[in-house]
């Protein structure tokens, strides 16, 4: 009689194992994050990311397109500027490249998909810092506060359903809302980057953005090896009014993830990061691992720790497996 318990009668074929599963990916679930760049004629690939690309406004609309039409949830959109200084100006020019391609998104997707905006400065800073430097060369966290309310202001008026914080500025919810609201913009919702960490992971996504830093961002993103403090971002960005909280990198903060999920009480979103997908692309090439096997397992373990939301490169790929 021994085995008594036989798990294995629930994994015999295709169909149990499809009745039983317990987590599920959906395209819905998905956010896109895409690039445009200033001045370019024709798309171009990113050398460290290959299947991903800079785009031209045009070429954005295209694939932005496409995207919907596969069934994204959404697009979390980044600007690449000819020309930087040391305020980060051209992010809250309604002119610059950011704000124009998200008015061209708009247009062109009215209210099909959400539209997402990174809100902000490392693209469009000279030294590259995701905000104000004071006079020693460090980040003025209430210099920069100012900033991302005009700039979150210039991404709603531009077509941006939801603006996107990513700097890890101490207080940096309450001020954008605050900035929101008085401009008459109390519709735009907010995904706040409560966890994220300073990260080796990055260096893909530099090379998408031409990123001019210099040295690290250790003073305001995470330390990897810090757990507890990123339950206390979440609960911060909570009660400053976020309607949505994000974890990233997500593969390898899924403890992380994992926790947050377990006390917020808005949609928690995880950004698969430039790379986690390098990685994956890199051991696929050189034939050492499954690519859509690969896929679709790590966006499902990210589904599993607790994302409501995933924001990968595969989005549109995944989707259109995800519905065969």
């Amino acid at each position: 009689m021994y085995p008594l318990h036989r798990p294995r009668r629930l994994r015999t074929t295709p169909a149990m194992r499809r009745l039983v599963s317990e987590t599920e990916v959906r395209p819905r679930q998905l956010v896109l994050p895409m690039f445009v760049k200033e001045g370019l004629a024709e798309p171009a690939e990113i050398g460290s990311m290959p299947g991903v690309f800079q785009h031209t406004r045009d070429s954005l609309r295209k694939a932005a397109v496409e995207a919907v039409q596969a069934g994204v949830g959404g697009i979390m959109l980044f600007g690449v500027p000819a020309e930087r200084d040391a305020v980060g100006s051209g992010a809250t020019d309604p002119d610059g490249i950011l704000n124009a391609a998200l008015g061209d998104l708009r247009s062109e997707l009215g209210d099909s998909t959400v539209l997402m905006s990174d809100c902000c400065l490392d693209e469009f800073t000279d030294h590259g810092h995701c905000g104000v430097l004071a006079a020693d060369g460090t980040v003025d966290n209430d210099a920069t506060l100012e900033v991302y309310g005009e700039m979150a202001v210039a991404q709603a008026r531009a077509g941006a359903h939801v603006v996107g914080p990513s700097g890890m500025m101490d207080g940096q919810i309450a001020f954008i809302r605050n900035a929101l609201d008085q401009a008459g913009l109390s519709d735009t919702g907010i995904l706040a980057y409560s966890a994220k960490y300073a990260s080796a992971f990055y260096g893909p996504f530099r090379d998408a953005v031409e990123s001019q830093l210099a040295g690290d961002r250790k003073t305001y993103q995470q330390d990897p090896a810090n757990a507890r403090e990123a339950v206390r971002e979440v609960q911060l960005d909570l009660a400053e009014g976020a309607d949505m909280v994000m974890v990233k990198p997500a593969l390898l903060y899924l403890d992380v993830l994992r926790s947050v999920a377990e006390i917020s009480d808005v949609p928690v979103a995880a950004y698969q990061i430039s790379g986690e997908y390098a990685m994956i692309e890199a051991a696929a090439r050189n034939g050492w691992i499954d690519r859509e096997r690969s896929i679709l397992e790590s966006l499902t373990s990210i589904r599993r720790a607790g994302a409501d939301v995933v924001l990968t490169y595969w989005a549109v790929e995944a989707a259109r497996w995800l519905d065969r």
